[in-house]
């Protein structure tokens, strides 16, 4: 079966242009079904995608939920499978499909926590000190709340996406799918600084080199980002929230204070494709107006030029 999984991973990779993250958690969960196989039975013999059966499927699932799987991570493993067999179908490298008749779990209906105004300026100035670490804290919290960034997208950010005079940041969304949302002053300005608090020597200022390290100097990790939000909004009155808590701050506090709802899809880059269509392109610059009127940290306290008049100045 690893041929079979290795010729799905190369379809993902090449034809549907999949992210790295999704190819890994696509191949893991293929691989998780197989060890569940030869645990159940199938010993050390090779097993082929053909001789996986709905009930063998549906046994795998059960004992994930009995082993306290969550509902959403079920249900993206079944995703997982469901894909892999419509495209070995499709292929004509199998049969049957046996995740035909497989129901997804429900998903429970929560809403994201949305923090307040008052708790957003608090989480940021959690991060203190002078150190790179604490100055990429600071970065990095701000820029996932001033752009309502998904994890993966914020990690992605490279030096070359960041268009500083404009106040623009160039994000690579689901599916690679590309947006350009605007960015406000006080995240900017905490990004100058911690980049310029990094060793000149040991980074690199090339268009494609990452935003974001990580002690080694690497590329610093979604997991990593979960992690540094934890730690900071452990400290908040309502406790520890994700990142996506950011995010979904971003969306609500912008219609809080009069952003329409086409603006805010738009930069979250949330819509599909059908539901893109039936909305009005904004350009950058009507983006960009919308944003400094109703973000909260789009500039300084006090300050009143907009960006139009910072790139006539």
């Amino acid at each position: 079966m690893e041929n079979q999984i290795q010729a799905f991973v190369n379809f993902l990779e090449v034809e549907r242009n999949a992210s790295g993250e999704t190819v890994r958690n696509y191949r893991s969960d293929l691989r998780q079904l197989v060890s569940f196989l030869h645990a159940a039975g199938h010993g050390s013999e090779p097993i082929q995608a053909a001789d996986v059966t709905t009930e063998r499927i549906r046994a795998y699932l059960h004992r994930l939920d009995r082993n306290g799987e969550k509902a959403a991570s079920l249900g993206r493993k079944l995703a997982c499978l469901r894909s892999f067999y419509r495209f070995l179908v499709r292929e004509g490298l199998v049969q049957n499909n046996p995740t035909e008749g497989l129901k997804s779990p429900k998903l429970p209906k929560l809403l994201p926590r949305v923090l307040t105004k008052d708790d957003v300026g608090v989480l940021m100035d959690f991060p203190t000190g002078q150190s790179s670490r604490a100055l990429r804290d600071r970065a990095l919290l701000e820029t996932l709340y001033s752009t309502g960034a998904r994890v993966s997208e914020a990690v992605g950010i490279n030096i070359g996406d960041l268009s500083l005079t404009e106040g623009l940041i160039h994000l690579r969304g689901k599916g690679r799918k590309e947006r350009v949302v605007p960015i406000g002053d006080l995240a900017l300005r905490a990004i100058r600084a911690y980049r310029k608090s990094l060793q000149p020597l040991a980074i690199s200022h090339q268009s494609s080199a990452p935003v974001f390290l990580n002690h080694r100097g690497g590329r610093i990790t979604t997991r990593s980002v979960a992690r540094i939000v934890t730690q900071y909004s452990r400290s908040l009155a309502g406790g520890a929230v994700s990142p996506h808590a950011l995010r979904h701050s971003f969306a609500t506090h912008l219609l809080d204070e009069g952003a329409d709802l086409r603006s805010i899809q738009e930069m979250l880059g949330h819509a599909s494709l059908s539901t893109t269509q039936k909305y009005t392109h904004l350009a950058a610059d009507q983006l960009a107006a919308v944003y400094d009127r109703a973000h909260p940290r789009a500039r300084p306290a006090g300050a009143v030029v907009t960006r139009k008049d910072q790139r006539q100045s």
